[in-house]
């Protein structure tokens, strides 16, 4: 169930994403989805976003930890993303980006979930990277991740990988620049 519902807010957001899709989806009886998340939507799509935003965690810290420079391991990372929505025909985005932008007001527990996301990815991108000093790092990693989002937007409706690698190409400038 988590699995289906991963794959299906990587597609839809939340709100394009019913409790009977992720049950047709996973094949799961509707009973053991009540069982396992008795809060319903929000309780399996915070669960599901938990377990992507680890595995996204760990996709950024493999890409940028496969360079040792700074222009390079952005590169690495911005590229490893183009090849991630071009494998899905650019019909899968970022799971947290898309239920970010598809959040309700009434859905606070949600977006605490989504903000610790985000702040875990900054915080793999910043140990990549010696700014003058940790805020500035954290900054950087900011922008970093703030180009991942709209790239992932961009992508989607452009049906292109390039928007991360021109994000990749001039982030990887101005970390040259600052060297």
């Amino acid at each position: 169930m988590i699995e289906a519902t991963i794959d299906l807010m990587r597609g839809y957001g939340l709100s394009g994403v019913g409790i009977n899709d992720v049950i047709r989806e996973s094949g799961a009886p509707r009973g053991s989805l009540y069982h396992f998340f008795p809060d319903g939507k929000i309780q399996i799509a915070s669960e599901a976003l938990a377990v992507q935003g680890g595995r996204i965690s760990s996709f950024i810290e493999k890409a940028l930890s496969s360079k040792k420079a700074g222009p390079q391991k952005l590169l690495a990372l911005f590229e490893a993303f183009a090849r991630r929505v071009e494998e899905s025909e650019f019909q899968k985005s970022c799971a947290v980006g898309a239920v970010t932008l598809d959040l309700a007001a009434d859905a606070e527990p949600l977006r605490l979930v989504l903000a610790g996301i985000f702040e875990a990815w900054r915080g793999v991108i910043a140990r990549h990277f010696q700014m003058s000093g940790p805020r500035e790092a954290e900054s950087f990693a900011g922008l970093v991740l703030t180009a991942i989002e709209g790239a992932h937007i961009r992508a989607r409706a452009e049906r292109s990988g390039a928007p991360f690698r021109e994000a990749g190409h001039w982030l990887s400038r101005l970390v040259k620049q600052a060297s």
